[in-house]
C-alpha cells in the first residue's frame, strides 16, 4: 500500500506591526493577533526597518504610537505616512493607533495639532459613537490616552467616535479597512506601569490624571476596552483562513 504524503502546513499570515521605539511592543493587540494564529513581523523604520512595496505578504498592518509627532520632518515619519497608500490602495485592513491614526489623517489630507488651550489628554476619557460607529460596533464609554496633539477629520473619511472634551475626533474610517482611533487598546499593566514611571513628568501637563487615577480606571475601564478589541479585530481582520480555533502554542508572543 504506497503511503500518502505527509500534508502540507500553511504558514500562518503575517500582520505588519511598526513601531517607534526600541523598547516598544504591539502589547495586548499583539497578544489578541497571535492568540488568532496570525504571525507578527515587528518592524521599527526609525532604525533603519525597510518597508514592504506591497502587502501581498501580509494580511493587515498596524501603525502604533509614539512620542513622535506626525507633523516631525524626520525622514521615517515622512516614509510612514507616504507608505499608508500601500495597505490603503491594495484595500487590506490598516489601522492607525494614535501616531499612527494621526498619520492616517495627515495622509488622507487632514492636519494634527496640539489642543489650543495647551491641555493633553493622558489617562482614561469618554468616547461617544456616532450614529455610524453605532451601525458598526459597541464602543467602551472611556478608554485609555496618551497624546497631546489631534486630528482633523479628512473630507474622505467618516467619524466613528468623538470625544467631549479637548479632542473630539477619537476614531474614524476609511473606505472599506482602513481605520485610525486616537486611543491605546494595546495597553497591557505592565505597559501601564512603565509609561507612568518613565514619563512621569506628564501627569503634571493640563489635563492630565493622576497616576493613581490611571490604575483606579485601568481596574474599571479595561475589562469592557478589551472585550472592544476583539470585536473590533473581528470585523477589521477576523481570523486566518477562516479559522475560530487556534492552537495552543500560538497563544503566546
Amino acid at each position: 500500500m504506497q503511503a500518502k504524503p505527509p500534508l502540507k502546513t500553511v504558514d500562518a499570515p503575517k500582520v505588519l506591526i511598526i513601531l517607534h521605539q526600541e523598547g516598544s511592543t504591539p502589547g495586548r493587540v499583539g497578544h489578541e493577533l497571535v492568540k488568532r494564529g496570525f504571525q507578527l513581523d515587528m518592524r521599527r523604520p526609525r532604525f533603519g526597518s525597510p518597508l514592504p512595496e506591497t502587502m501581498e505578504d501580509h494580511a493587515g498592518a498596524i501603525i502604533f504610537g509614539g512620542p513622535q509627532s506626525a507633523n516631525d520632518t524626520d525622514p521615517y515619519i515622512l516614509r510612514e505616512t507616504e507608505w499608508i497608500k500601500v495597505p490603503l490602495a491594495e484595500n487590506k485592513p490598516y489601522l492607525g493607533i494614535c501616531l499612527g491614526a494621526q498619520m492616517l489623517a495627515r495622509h488622507l489630507g487632514g492636519t494634527v495639532q496640539p489642543n489650543g488651550k495647551g491641555r493633553v489628554e493622558i489617562g482614561y476619557y469618554p468616547i461617544e459613537p456616532t450614529q455610524a460607529g453605532k451601525n458598526f460596533m459597541q464602543w467602551p464609554s472611556k478608554v485609555y490616552q496618551w497624546h497631546q496633539e489631534g486630528f482633523s477629520l479628512p473630507s474622505s473619511a467618516e467619524l466613528l467616535a468623538s470625544g467631549p472634551g479637548d479632542f473630539p475626533n477619537q476614531a474614524f474610517r476609511f473606505g472599506e479597512k482602513g481605520f485610525g482611533i486616537q486611543f491605546h487598546p494595546e495597553l497591557t499593566q505592565a505597559m501601564m506601569h512603565r509609561w507612568t514611571t518613565k514619563a512621569s513628568e506628564r501627569m503634571k501637563d493640563p489635563g492630565a490624571q493622576s497616576r493613581h487615577d490611571h490604575f483606579s480606571g485601568r481596574e474599571i475601564f479595561e475589562p469592557r476596552v478589551q472585550q472592544w478589541l476583539r470585536d473590533f479585530l473581528d470585523l477589521w481582520i477576523g481570523y486566518p483562513h477562516g479559522q475560530q480555533e487556534v492552537p495552543k502554542e500560538r497563544t503566546s508572543i
